[in-house]
């Protein structure tokens, strides 16, 4: 739940809980005021009707009083001089003062009064009293009750522009790019955001240092190695041009491999450096991921043929908006490391599918596979399954997923790493937004 709702909704409890309260003891009080006001009300009734000049008759005055809302008796030397036709007929005796009792089948107040030898009896029903403390408290009460709707809207307003520098800081971090660490500029004069803003600023300097840090580094040593290396490889050829010893032309090889693993590490660091999403999503074309697939097997068919494995490549073409470069990279890294972890003689299909979520890139081996601890490292960079001690025998540098993840990230797909048929791994990425050719 947002913040506005959640303050909406707490201020909103709080009225009705007030309002409620408000009702309760309103109510109570009305009731006090307006038991008070009639109690003086049948005293006064009752003082003007001891003053009556009524005499004594054979048949007592019969009053019709349908209403029931004031019912009276009228007695001198115990006989019944006047009263309300309900009560006429029944000898009622009550002490002098005001009483609570059950009077003609309803609950009434009565008061009482004698004077000489005249006496008083005034009784109104209760539920009278009731009703007019509930018309004081519903009439007070109502207009608070039909303007809290128009006091939730208020709320709701004034809550949303008190919130809104904090809107405008979200939408604005949301549309950030990955490699935006420009301070934010605010002039704000919002105690409570100015700290928000200015820790933001100062997380953004941290970061950008440590990013461009990571960033140059790798590529600015790969670059440096390169010469070096390149010197190497030539000094080491002319040497094993000149060695006729074969204990030192084995040396040479040895140091040859050793140069040439060297320098596959600096050429995937240089690569890894390139991979950067705002760097390439520029320069997208339509390109085809059949086509591209074909160019990569061709160019490593060398080392398949080598362990005479056999490869097939499956399914129609499509065409995706992305870079032939890092498409290149991608297909090139999967596919060298299932020719690597494959056996000789081992099985090698490449699929091109179409399914719901998007059109998927897939390979499937016969090698060993991995486990699931295996699957959720094999992204971290400079990490190989079994490190040099894997059965194949292969060697590499461990970034070749890393980049794979790199360009994941660039054209916004997904990979998914399974158990194969065929008994080794399965590599699928999905990617969306394309187009079947």
């Amino acid at each position: 739940m947002s913040i506005r709702k959640r303050l909406t909704l707490i201020l909103l409890s709080m009225m009705v809980l007030t309002c409620f309260l408000a009702l309760v003891k309103g109510y109570q009080k009305s009731m006090h005021h307006g038991e008070s006001l009639l109690d003086d009300e049948l005293k006064i009734v009752a003082g003007v009707l001891i003053e009556q000049p009524l005499a004594l008759s054979t048949d007592a005055v019969q009053v019709s009083n349908n209403s029931a809302q004031l019912l009276y008796q009228i007695w001198q030397n115990n006989n019944l001089l006047s009263g309300s036709s309900s009560l006429t007929n029944n000898q009622i005796s009550f002490s002098e003062g005001f009483q609570t009792a059950n009077v003609a089948g309803q609950r009434m107040r009565v008061f009482v009064m004698s004077k000489n030898t005249r006496k008083i009896i005034v009784a109104e029903p209760m539920a009278k009293r009731f009703e007019l403390a509930e018309a004081v408290i519903l009439s007070a009460m109502l207009p608070m009750l039909w303007a809290v709707p128009l006091l939730a809207i208020f709320i709701s307003f004034f809550v949303k522009y008190a919130l809104a520098p904090l809107t405008r800081l979200s939408k604005q971090l949301a549309s950030r790019q990955a490699n935006d660490f420009t301070p934010i500029n605010w002039q704000v004069t919002d105690e409570e955001i100015k700290p928000v803003i200015n820790r933001l600023n100062d997380l953004f300097k941290r970061v950008e240092t440590a990013y461009l840090r990571e960033r140059f580094f790798a590529s600015d040593a790969a670059h440096e190695l390169r010469t070096p290396l390149s010197s190497l490889k030539i000094n080491v050829h002319n040497l094993a041009n000149k060695q006729s010893n074969l204990q030192d032309h084995q040396e040479l090889q040895a140091m040859s491999q050793g140069i040439n693993r060297l320098s596959n590490i600096v050429e995937q660091m240089l690569i890894l450096g390139r991979t950067q999403p705002e760097q390439w999503q520029r320069q997208f074309s339509e390109q085809s991921l059949l086509t591209i697939t074909q160019q990569v097997v061709s160019e490593q068919y060398d080392k398949i043929d080598e362990k005479n494995q056999t490869i097939s490549l499956e399914g129609d073409d499509f065409i995706i908006n992305g870079d032939e470069f890092t498409l290149t990279t991608l297909i090139a890294n999967l596919l060298s490391n299932a020719i690597k972890y494959t056996p000789k003689n081992g099985q090698i299909i490449i699929k091109l599918v179409s399914s719901n979520n998007g059109f998927s890139w897939q390979i499937d081996d016969s090698g060993a596979g991995m486990t699931e601890e295996q699957k959720e490292r094999i992204f971290n960079r400079f990490y190989r399954v079994g490190g040099d001690q894997h059965p194949s025998g292969e060697q590499g540098a461990g970034l070749g997923m890393a980049i794979v993840q790199h360009i994941i990230a660039i054209y916004g797909a997904t990979i998914h790493l399974a158990n194969s048929s065929l008994g080794g791994l399965t590599v699928k990425v999905t990617f969306t937004g394309v187009k079947s050719d």
